[in-house]
């Protein structure tokens, strides 16, 4: 029979109740965790045993409904599905429990996720088909065709990946992984026929060349869906549907493959001409303390691989799309 382990573990718990409160403050709990808790179960203690008008949302229990989401020393997690004892390792035994943004805060961990869910309306989460009204046979998609929604339908909109994303936290506009996720899964479906979603998570601003590669939505996805691998899927998807624009976030893309397909690494100054053109003269000061650090070379000196038979072999086979 095996033995329970315990831990003492200091929570600093995130408290706010936009109704009372003019500024957030954060409450101290010492608390005994196991070897067999999860996040949730220390949110539904502090509610029954320390402070009952602590308050957070939860339903399925079963990292399912995605309604638990909040932040565990500032990583998005899903309470339900992770263990205490995996967050102790990680983090130490002090842990701070934050809402999934603080400036959405409602009541304690309870946000508006009133963005979110507009974000993920905007981008036509559903099937768009002329269909018979009394169809006589089933539209069936095949194994291989439903392979290729690479598991974006499993997305439960917990919006830890949305929140977690640094350019939501700055740009008002920007959809966010777990739209782009949506928009990936209905687009790469074969029995969907809107143009225009498409279009739309390629705009400036808005759309998928304003992320920054950063990889937090695919760190802290429960599911493990990994949003940004979808982002890069609409990226390709603009070539190969001709709806890419012209502009300076797909000419960076573009310049890139050029870059490497002509001397098998990447002339940064090269790049930056191409993609902005005229616009490079902003980037002179710092493109002059770059060099003084040897961080850039001149185009005559940038060398070329040894090896531009293979390179080119593998830029050919990886291009899937007409740039």
């Amino acid at each position: 029979m095996s033995t329970i382990e315990t831990k003492k573990v200091k929570f600093k718990v995130f408290r706010f109740n936009a109704d009372e409160d003019y500024l957030p403050y954060y409450d101290e709990y010492d608390m005994d965790v196991t070897s067999e808790d999860v996040v949730l179960d220390v949110l539904n203690r502090i509610k029954w045993e320390h402070d009952g008008s602590f308050s957070y949302r939860r339903s399925c229990r079963h990292g399912i409904c995605g309604a638990c989401a909040i932040k565990v020393n500032g990583r998005s997690t899903l309470a339900c599905k992770e263990r205490m004892f995996d967050m102790v390792e990680l983090f130490g035994e002090e842990l701070t429990l934050d809402p999934l943004s603080q400036k959405r805060a409602i009541k304690d961990m309870i946000i508006d996720k009133g963005d979110f869910w507009e974000k993920h309306a905007a981008v036509t989460p559903y099937l768009v088909a002329d269909i018979e009204e009394e169809p006589e046979s089933e539209n069936i998609v095949s194994p291989e065709d439903e392979h290729k929604l690479l598991d974006a339908d499993l997305c439960i909109q917990c919006g830890a990946c949305h929140y977690a994303c640094p350019v939501v936290e700055i740009n008002e506009e920007y959809f966010g992984p777990a739209a782009f996720a949506a928009a990936y899964r209905f687009s790469a479906d074969v029995r969907d026929e809107d143009k225009e979603r498409l279009k739309n998570v390629n705009k400036m601003g808005q759309g998928v060349w304003d992320c920054v590669k950063c990889f937090e939505c695919a760190e802290v996805c429960p599911k493990e869906i990994n949003p940004i691998e979808k982002i890069t899927k609409l990226h390709q998807m603009a070539f190969q549907e001709g709806v890419a624009e012209n502009n300076v976030a797909v000419r960076h893309a573009v310049g890139f493959k050029k870059s490497i397909q002509k001397r098998g690494v990447l002339d940064e100054g090269g790049l930056v001409l191409y993609s902005e053109g005229c616009g490079i003269v902003k980037h002179v000061p710092v493109a002059l303390k770059m060099f003084k650090k040897g961080k850039i070379a001149l185009p005559w000196n940038i060398p070329t691989s040894e090896n531009m038979d293979e390179i080119k072999k593998l830029v050919k086979s990886s291009s899937t799309a007409k740039f």
